[in-house]
């Protein structure tokens, strides 16, 4: 009888050129501003077999804030939460699963404008009117600044809202109107 020696254990093929699950993760940081703070969090994500995809990061103040989105293999995801956890001196880092978008369809966007005298509320009373109009605010940005003509200070605001399909445009357009007659502003679509 011919004896054949025993077969060796097949090795997996390499990951590259393969499909991998991934995971989407959001990162939210904050910490007091410094130099390398950018690259101290994407030197773990790369090494973690991760990819930064989207990001808005910002001083204010004198702290560092941002927001990141990164794709991981699903298998490393707890890896990368963990790893992040050695920037606790630097950062102050929040890891959340990201969710697909419910819908398939591309989304229908609603953007403005916001400018006028700097007053309390001004943010509040615009998100209150959206989300009774069932939008949801997927991007703004706002600042103040100094009113060279007039003193005091001025608030501006870029706000990008999500609109579901169901929703009425014209009737959030005018409710924003009218709002803006309310608190002194004006808006102007995009």
């Amino acid at each position: 009888m011919l004896k054949r020696p025993p077969e060796e254990p097949l090795e997996a093929p390499p990951a590259i050129g393969t499909l991998r699950l991934m995971t989407t993760l959001v990162l939210t940081v904050v910490g007091n501003d410094r130099a390398g703070l950018v690259a101290a969090v994407a030197d773990i994500v790369d090494t973690h077999g991760g990819n930064w995809e989207n990001s808005e990061l910002a001083e204010l103040s004198g702290a560092f804030a941002g927001i990141i989105e990164v794709s991981v293999p699903a298998d490393r995801s707890d890896e990368l939460r963990e790893a992040l956890t050695v920037l606790d001196d630097l950062l102050t880092v929040a890891v959340h699963t990201g969710a697909p978008h419910a819908d398939a369809d591309e989304p229908r966007l609603f953007a403005f404008e916001v400018l006028g005298n700097d007053a309390p509320g001004i943010v509040r009373e615009i998100s209150t009117t959206l989300s009774e109009h069932g939008l949801s605010i997927e991007r703004m940005s706002s600042q103040t600044r100094d009113a060279a003509m007039a003193g005091g200070r001025l608030f501006e605001a870029l706000i990008v809202a999500r609109v579901p399909a169901s929703v009425d445009v014209d009737a959030v357009q005018a409710a924003l109107e009218e709002l803006a007659a309310e608190i002194q502003v004006d808006v102007t679509l995009g």
